[in-house]
């Protein structure tokens, strides 16, 4: 008998697996992590829910099943990285899945650890990312654990493993017309399967939770100021998942948050999946916003570059590897400055910077003016016209000497 620690959400497949595993003979832990998906809920309902979850394993027949809050520590120690690389995988997606699956990794074997297990396990296919990115994160921290994929060695169709929860009386919220498969967290919520495979098939509405449609949404805008101090983002003195829960509910209600994304998955092949950021979109414009006021033109173009792959780091499931740990050092060092508030207004689906301010600004209304108090020195741009266009003037006398020898 082996002893297993399962990473556990309390959806189809996990709880179908977690089945599994008890009829084969395992011991196992279910592990649940609360990475804010229930903030949107008041408090005391968002508290039974988790609890629901774990009850829900404990009846299923785990032997224990823990639930662990890193709301907190998820925000500081994954999310703040990601923030500060404006991470957007292929422009678009701010990585909420793929962001939470190195400390599901780091959670799995600090659990398997404490428990004394021999293997940890998922519900991930062999189709998807999070195969890849919970294994490598497993095997950077404790090499000698097995991990185990009982849906990747026998896969089963969304229907199937509904079929098999009903047949073992194993209670899932899923139905045939509604078979959703969604993971939420803070920094976002994902969103596939069923009528979401046809990339021609508009998202219905009821696959949305956090977002409002318009016919929901306020009738004026709403406007939001986020303070930095050193890159760590704050609004009205408060910080961490609270924050990011609280601009969850202000972006979400004007419907602003939606994607419905075409990617290309690190096994390969493309899938259609749709998200639902609205707070970590919001931030990651404001960031951006600050960075445009207090970073030089190099600095920007070069970490852009780079902002491009760090995300690719993120989703590729090479959260340990030493190029993040560099990339995290220069973001560092750009940090030091990114102190000062910008304002975003929401409306009609819509996150718009309206005003950024920082004690670091390189703008210089002096110098940018065109009214009575211009600073700029304007008869010093013949001089650097000409020498800024050198290379352009010897090129075109080179090219007219060549078209002379040919005609």
């Amino acid at each position: 008998m082996s002893r297993v620690v399962l990473a556990y959400s309390g959806g189809l497949d996990t709880s179908v697996l977690l089945k599994k595993l008890i009829d084969s003979g395992n011991e196992v832990i279910a592990m649940t992590a609360n990475l804010g998906e229930s903030d949107h809920i008041a408090g005391e309902a968002a508290e039974a829910a988790l609890e629901g979850v774990r009850r829900k394993a404990l009846t299923l027949g785990a032997k224990e099943a823990v639930l662990l809050d890193v709301r907190e520590r998820f925000i500081k120690d994954y999310c703040q990285y990601a923030l500060r690389a404006n991470a957007l995988y292929e422009g678009v997606y701010p990585l909420s899945a793929s962001l939470s699956r190195p400390l599901l990794a780091d959670l799995l074997v600090e659990t398997a650890h404490e428990y004394h297990a021999d293997a940890v396990a998922h519900g991930c296919t062999g189709k998807g990312n999070d195969q890849v990115r919970i294994e490598v994160g497993v095997r950077a921290r404790a090499p000698e654990l097995r991990c185990i994929a009982p849906l990747r060695d026998e896969p089963m169709s969304r229907p199937d493993a509904i079929a098999y929860a009903q047949a073992h009386n194993v209670p899932i919220p899923h139905t045939i017309d509604k078979p959703f498969s969604v993971d939420a967290n803070l920094w976002g919520r994902s969103i596939e399967a069923g009528v979401l495979e046809n990339p021609w098939t508009a998202p219905p509405e009821e696959a949305y939770a956090w977002t409002k449609p318009p016919s929901q949404q306020p009738s004026v805008p709403t406007e939001t100021i986020v303070d930095f101090n050193e890159g760590v983002p704050s609004i009205e003195g408060v910080s961490g998942a609270k924050m990011l829960a609280k601009l969850n509910g202000i972006a979400g209600a004007h419907g602003f948050g939606r994607l419905d994304l075409i990617e290309d998955r690190v096994v390969g092949l493309k899938s259609r999946e749709v998200y639902e950021c609205p707070g970590s979109l919001s931030l990651i414009a404001a960031n951006k916003a600050l960075e445009r006021l207090v970073l030089t033109r190099d600095e920007l173009r070069v970490k852009a570059g780079l902002d491009q792959k760090y995300a690719e780091l993120i989703y590729d499931g090479l959260w340990s590897s030493p190029l993040r740990g560099a990339l995290n050092a220069f973001n560092e060092h750009l940090a030091a400055r990114m102190t000062g508030s910008v304002r975003l207004s929401f409306f009609h689906g819509q996150a718009v910077v309206t005003g950024s301010r920082s004690p670091f600004a390189l703008y210089d209304e002096g110098l940018a003016t065109y009214g009575a108090g211009d600073t700029f020195k304007h008869d010093a741009a013949t001089g650097f016209i000409e020498i800024f266009g050198l290379p352009v003037a010897a090129g075109a006398r080179t090219a007219g000497k060549s078209l002379a020898c040919t005609s």
